[in-house]
């Protein structure tokens, strides 16, 4: 599949992906990503590997909508705590039986 991504044309083929990515080991995601074999790694990580261009050079957007296309699965933001679930703080307060702010 033919994609532009930072003003560059690239053919991408999903076996080519997943080659490129082959014992790659996923930074810590904070914000986009993108699932590749059994592996959730950030998009502009990817972009990067595929690409061989500085991170700066291209939006996660153009990244997304690229691997996308290839078919892996795209997530927009890392999972966050459920709402009213309890900060570490407050669980520490609660195992030394004192309330803190908040609770």
């Amino acid at each position: 599949m033919r994609c532009v991504i930072a003003r560059y044309p690239f053919d991408l083929t999903k076996n080519g992906v997943l080659a490129s990515m082959k014992g790659i080991t996923p930074e810590p995601v904070t914000g986009e990503s993108v699932t590749i074999g059994r592996r959730r790694y950030p998009v502009k990580q990817v972009g990067q590997i595929i690409t061989r261009q500085d991170r700066r050079d291209f939006t996660s957007g153009e990244v997304v909508r690229a691997m996308t296309r290839l078919g892996f699965t795209c997530h927009d933001h890392p999972e966050v705590a459920p709402v009213g679930a309890l900060t570490p703080l407050q669980t520490a307060s609660a195992l030394l039986g004192t309330a803190s702010p908040g609770v």
